[in-house]
């Protein structure tokens, strides 16, 4: 049988009856849970499968169209961009909490990780993207080179964005397995039928020794630190070169860090919204309590007020300049056919939550949170088609040697979707979710480890007429 977490920490601990029988229940409560799959959990996995469908056929469909016209191409990549806005940096609310010791994250932890898996998806979607991206050698514009230099491979910005793109879902993969080896071990002794095979398979002979419980805290930390810093290395890459090269005039220093902003304020919206779901319709409602709610919701706000700082940073650059190529690009993206668009962004990402999750009743609560990460994740699309889709519009229209974009240059309206735009939007998006739903079967999304670790830092003190929890930090 596995141990627990328990026998790698190294102060005394001195085990009682009633703290295996708790433990016990901790992980017997939980298996319960995972075990059970409801008729709706079917009916949901089989629409989001038919959505999946359509998403596939609106693949062939738009490679079948060809490269040539790149205009068209502005939704896809957009629908790219906020998949790996979203879905690849969800694992970060799982990462930097556990760097920081905080308790109330364990039980979201691992619905954070089980994303990861969906980056794989994403990987599928950036295949295309080789082939759409010109080399050096057609002159096209990027920061990185400027022309063919010598000594310089022509597809050198193709390999690098590959290398840190597969890079992210290798890593993300790793910390997901990683943080789910004591629970395949505990569905390897205490499981049923294909799920107990499996997990003697994934667990790989794990037995929950002291040097085991020291190898896995360790690796988790060095992967989870990496993981960050090749989210931010792979939205540098996505920002840079299938965007702002894209737009002559655009020249911003702070916009890639702006964009993994985005992506860290869409992943908290991303695992704010799954912990909903999983807490109303999964089962978990005994362990996704107010306290998650919380201290996400915390995080949302502060993160929405980092969103207008980074935007007014870029904005105030192009407005007080006034050069024609800097009014162009404001005409480009907010004053002219995408200003509606600029506007419901803008309320989406940053008035509502800025306006409501201030008040602690909001914050402190189950479907304030939900409601609002609903909003910013709308909002974060809508960002993505109004930045992707300008910018492949002007791509389209054959500015790429140039180093300015003039007034008249603009698009004076917005490229409407294809058919198949939106089957890939609604299907990829649908693909995503159907991916987090079917790895729940295999994978407990709540951690039973981390749940049963935690009875080791909670006691139970009087404090005058009442008892009170107390919390211990990890040393």
């Amino acid at each position: 049988m596995v141990n627990d977490p328990g026998d790698r920490v190294l102060e005394p601990y001195v085990e009682t009856d009633n703290s295996v029988e708790t433990r016990k229940a901790v992980s017997d409560g939980l298996l319960g849970i995972h075990n059970i799959t409801s008729n709706r959990f079917w009916q949901f996995a089989a629409l989001f499968g038919i959505m999946f469908i359509f998403g596939i056929v609106g693949f062939v469909w738009k490679l079948s169209s060809g490269f040539d016209d790149k205009s068209t191409w502005g939704y896809y990549v957009a629908v790219f961009a906020f998949l790996m806005t979203t879905s690849s940096a969800a694992p970060m609310v799982a990462i930097a909490p556990r760097i920081a010791n905080s308790h109330w994250r364990r039980p979201i932890s691992r619905a954070a990780e089980i994303w990861t898996l969906a980056g794989c998806l994403n990987l599928i979607l950036y295949i295309p993207l080789i082939w759409l991206l010109p080399s050096l050698e057609n002159g096209r514009r990027s920061l990185w080179f400027y022309g063919q230099q010598e000594g310089v491979p022509a597809y050198s910005p193709h390999i690098w964005a590959t290398l840190a793109i597969v890079g992210l879902v290798l890593l993300g993969l790793s910390l997901l397995w990683l943080s789910t080896l004591p629970d395949f071990a505990v569905l390897r002794d205490q499981g049923e039928g294909w799920k107990k095979k499996w997990g003697g398979k994934l667990a790989l002979g794990w037995r929950g020794t002291s040097a085991q419980w020291n190898w896995q805290h360790h690796r988790m930390g060095v992967v989870g630190a990496f993981y960050f810093m090749m989210l931010v290395f792979v939205h540098f890459f996505i920002s840079v070169e299938f965007l702002m090269v894209h737009v002559p005039g655009w020249i911003d220093s702070l916009y890639p860090i702006t964009h993994a902003h985005n992506a860290l304020q869409a992943g908290v919206a991303t695992v704010m919204l799954t912990m909903f779901f999983l807490r109303q319709f999964g089962g978990y409602k005994d362990y996704i309590g107010l306290d998650q709610f919380w201290g996400l919701g915390k995080l949302l706000l502060a993160l929405s007020l980092l969103w207008f700082w980074f935007w007014f940073s870029s904005f105030n650059v192009f407005w007080y300049g006034g050069k024609p190529s800097e009014q162009a690009v404001l005409e480009l993206f907010v004053k002219g056919p995408y200003l509606y668009l600029f506007i419901t962004i803008f309320i989406l990402v940053f008035i509502l939550p800025w306006f409501t999750m201030i008040w602690n009743p909001v914050r402190r609560s189950v479907w304030g949170p939900a409601i609002l990460a609903t909003s910013v994740l709308i909002g974060t699309l809508l960002d993505r088609i109004r930045l992707y889709v300008a910018s492949w519009d002007v791509a389209g229209r054959s500015m790429a040697k140039e180093l300015e974009m003039k007034m008249q240059d603009v698009p004076t309206k917005i490229q409407t979707p294809g058919y198949e735009d939106i089957f890939i939007m609604v299907g990829f998006i649908a693909g995503s979710i159907l991916i987090f739903m079917l790895a729940t079967r295999l994978i407990p999304a709540v951690n039973l480890w981390e749940q049963k670790e935690m009875l080791l830092y909670k006691a139970e003190i009087q404090f005058h007429r009442t008892k009170v929890t107390v919390m211990g930090k990890p040393r």
